[in-house]
């Protein structure tokens, strides 16, 4: 898990859609697995990644239709685990036809925070390589934002995850944090060893949480 956090307009989505190739980087090169993402191609490198937006973005139909929107697997079984490490599952059991409730174009019928569940696990369907978070726990109350990254770590443990965000309790547990400020990187490293020397990170962290919660997490 990568992590990257700063102020707004400080470059964050900026490095997301290079690492997605939505452009290109004007100098310097990006990998994976060594291969320059110039030489790959768009189509199958795109079917290794999972994204989730900031503005969540359903289509008129089905909870079951917007989960399968770019899934191969179609059975109930990735359905199910899909709608419960997004933390999906609990509401949509409430709704009337279930995965078969229709949502409006838009999601103009369901919640900010269940948009943003209903995105993360149709990404999550897809059983990507791949994993991009761009500010997608936003609309998240903490309890689920906790339980979701919870439910992500122990099931999809081997998939390679970024995270752009705001909030400091979204990526404590990251393996490695990126401090952007203007555009630069201000640090690199994981949370114990920025709170020690990076004096950015350090005041964002106190601003957000207690001494008692950066301390116990």
């Amino acid at each position: 898990t990568f992590a990257i956090i700063g102020s707004t307009g400080s470059g964050k989505s900026t490095i997301m859609n290079l690492l997605m190739r939505f452009y290109d980087a004007t100098s310097g090169e990006i990998l994976y697995d060594n291969i320059n993402i110039k030489d790959l191609k768009l189509e199958p490198f795109y079917d290794k990644i999972g994204y989730i937006p900031q503005k969540s973005t359903l289509f008129a139909g089905t909870v079951k239709h917007n989960v399968f929107y770019s899934a191969k697997d179609l059975s109930d079984e990735n359905l199910e685990k899909a709608l419960t490490v997004s933390q999906s599952k609990e509401f949509v059991e409430k709704l009337d036809g279930k995965t078969e409730f229709m949502v409006s174009q838009g999601g103009n019928n369901l919640s900010g925070g269940q948009k943003q569940r209903l995105c993360i696990a149709r990404a999550l369907a897809k059983n990507p390589e791949f994993l991009f978070f761009d500010d997608s726990f936003s609309a998240l109350d903490f309890k689920t934002d906790k339980q979701l990254r919870q439910a992500l770590k122990e099931n999809y443990d081997g998939t390679t995850k970024v995270i752009v965000a705001q909030r400091i309790g979204t990526i404590m547990d990251a393996d490695k944090i990126m401090v952007l400020n203007e555009g630069k990187i201000i640090g690199l490293g994981t949370h114990k060893s920025l709170m020690k020397n990076c004096d950015v990170y350090k005041e964002l962290a106190y601003s957000q949480l207690s001494k008692e919660e950066l301390e116990n997490d």
